[in-house]
C-alpha cells in the first residue's frame, strides 16, 4: 500500500525551488493560510483504497528566530485494504511564511510492519541539513546525517506550498521548470511541465485546472517520463484538485473530496 499512498505527498510536492543568491528570499503568496483543510480520496484502478488530509494549523510557530505554518498531512488506508495492509502516515512540515522553505520536516510512517520515524531540519543559514532516524527497536535516535544543500532548498511539504505560489500566468505553455529538492538521503532536479488550461471533476466539484505534468526520473514506482498529470485549481488558490499516475502495477489516483478555510473563491464551472 506504500505505492498507493506515496503519491499523494510526492507528487502534490514535486515542486521545489529554481535556485537562487540570497538567505530567506521572500516568496510572494496570495494563495494559501492558516486553517485550511482539504481531504483527499485515495484510488487503485477503480477501488478507492485510502483517504488524506492536508491541513495547515492555525496557530503560527517560531522556529529559527522565523514564523512558521505548520503543515500535516495524514493518510491512512481504508475499508477492506484496511485489514489486508494497513498504512496510518503522519507527514510534517514548519514552513517559512515569509520565504516558503521547511526549517523542520518530519515523517511518522507505519505501513505494514515497516516502521519509520525520521526528523529532518534544515539550516538556511548555513546551507545544510541534518536528518535523524528514530531506532525502531531502541526508540532512541540514532547517529545524525549531514548534506550540504543549494540555497533555500525544500522538502516535499514546502515543496507543495511553494507550487501553489507560482504565478503560471506568466509562463508559456509547454515550457519546463527545472526544480530542485531533497528526500531521504537525496538532493535531485525535477522537471515539471506546464501543459496548459483544462477542466476537472471531483466528488467535491467541477473545476477549471491548471495542468501540469512531472517528467518523472528513472525508477521503481511509476511507468513512464510522462506518466503523472497533476491539476491545480485555475484561481488564486492553485487548490490541488486530482492527480493521476500510471504505475507499473496499475493506475493510480488522488481526487479531492472536500475543503475549507480556502484564502480565496474558486473557480468553478458548472
Amino acid at each position: 500500500m506504500k505505492s498507493v499512498c506515496y503519491p499523494l505527498i510526492w507528487l502534490l510536492g514535486s515542486a521545489f525551488l529554481i535556485p537562487t543568491d540570497s538567505v530567506h528570499v521572500y516568496v510572494k503568496n496570495e494563495s494559501f493560510g492558516r486553517g485550511e483543510r482539504l481531504e483527499y480520496k485515495l484510488n487503485f484502478a477503480f477501488i478507492t483504497v485510502g483517504k488524506a488530509v492536508v491541513k495547515i494549523q492555525e496557530t503560527l510557530h517560531r522556529i529559527n528566530h522565523r514564523d512558521c505554518y505548520k503543515i500535516d498531512v495524514y493518510g491512512k488506508t481504508s475499508g477492506l485494504i484496511d485489514w489486508i495492509a494497513q498504512v496510518d502516515d503522519h507527514w510534517g512540515a514548519y514552513v517559512d511564511t515569509a520565504s516558503i522553505v521547511p526549517h523542520i520536516s518530519f515523517r511518522k510512517i507505519k505501513e505494514g510492519k515497516f516502521r519509520k520515524n525520521e526528523i529532518i531540519r534544515f539550516d538556511h543559514i548555513t546551507n545544510n541539513i541534518e536528518a535523524k532516524v528514530m531506532d525502531n527497536k531502541t526508540g532512541e535516535w540514532k547517529e545524525p546525517k549531514y548534506w550540504a544543500a543549494p540555497d533555500n532548498i525544500r522538502d516535499i511539504l514546502g515543496g507543495y506550498l511553494y507550487i501553489r505560489t507560482i504565478d503560471f500566468e506568466a509562463i508559456p505553455e509547454g515550457d519546463t521548470l527545472t526544480i530542485q529538492g531533497f528526500y531521504e538521503d537525496t538532493l535531485y532536479d525535477l522537471e515539471l511541465i506546464y501543459a496548459g488550461k483544462d477542466q476537472v471533476k471531483t466528488k467535491a466539484g467541477k473545476f477549471n485546472a491548471i495542468k501540469l505534468i512531472p517528467v518523472m526520473p528513472d525508477n521503481k514506482l511509476f511507468d513512464g517520463d510522462n506518466s503523472v498529470t497533476i491539476w491545480l485549481s485555475d484561481d488564486a488558490n492553485k487548490m490541488p484538485l486530482k492527480v493521476e499516475a500510471e504505475m507499473f502495477i496499475g493506475h493510480a489516483g488522488v481526487e479531492l473530496m472536500g475543503y475549507k478555510g480556502l484564502r480565496n473563491p474558486l473557480n468553478s464551472y458548472q
